[in-house]
């Protein structure tokens, strides 16, 4: 990924600091604040295949749900939080909770077992307000930091979002890798989607890009390491 440009190639949890707050970036996409023991994830878009099926007949592998949530299940595993926020678009629509297979329900509610665990309502969920456990709010703050599901749109220090999907693209020799990706200009940071069918929005999207008016890095999701890589080093679609 790295041949031919000059990319920070950092460890595979890189340490950041937003408004004086730290921040773990993991490399499988959450965000662990270790002074809060929280682990944050975003837009898991739990029963997406299902949801095409129930809506338009498009049937999908569904197995969506069942591979966001091992995932999520090695990243509490790893960092054994007392909190766990799910920052909007948990769900892929308000009827996903229904269509949850048993053994996957049993999954999330073996996640929450012992821990705080928060959805923030997103545009896909706004409606879900009960039976999956944990507790509901339409944003939280932690320390210095304000926790939603869609970014401002002005200034915004110390807030931590998602709803965007960003990913990064990264042009060379005639080839390109696109990923997802954390970006941030050290004032506000905006969290990649975690769920497996969840798609990606270029962070040189005007969406995206027009947060940060003053250029931001992206922290691309590489094969075992997260690479920091500047705005003029990513391509557009």
């Amino acid at each position: 990924m790295a041949a031919g440009l000059r990319l920070e190639k950092t460890s595979k949890h890189p340490i950041l600091q937003l408004a004086g707050e730290t921040l773990m970036l993991d490399l499988c996409g959450g965000l662990w604040l270790p002074e809060h023991r929280t682990l944050i994830v975003s837009d898991l878009h739990l029963e997406k295949g299902s949801s095409y099926a129930a809506r338009s007949g498009q049937f999908l592998p569904p197995y969506d749900t069942r591979e966001t949530l091992a995932c999520l299940h090695e990243a509490v595993i790893r960092h054994d939080p007392a909190r766990v926020v799910a920052l909007g678009d948990s769900f892929h629509d308000a009827r996903g909770p229904e269509r949850m297979e048993p053994g996957d329900r049993a999954m999330v509610a073996a996640l929450q077992d012992g821990r705080d665990w928060v959805w923030i309502a997103g545009n896909h969920d706004a409606a879900v307000s009960e039976g999956v456990g944990g507790r509901y709010a339409d944003a939280l703050t932690l320390g210095n930091l304000l926790l939603r599901h869609e970014p401002s749109p002005g200034a915004a220090p110390g807030e931590i979002a998602g709803h965007l999907h960003p990913c990064g693209k990264v042009a060379m020799r005639g080839r390109a890798v696109r990923r997802r990706c954390f970006v941030t200009d050290g004032s506000r940071l905006v969290m990649p989607a975690f769920g497996a069918y969840a798609g990606g929005l270029n962070v040189r999207d005007k969406a995206i890009e027009g947060l940060f008016s003053k250029g931001f890095n992206a922290h691309l999701l590489g094969d075992g390491r997260v690479f920091a890589i500047g705005r003029a080093q990513l391509a557009r679609d």
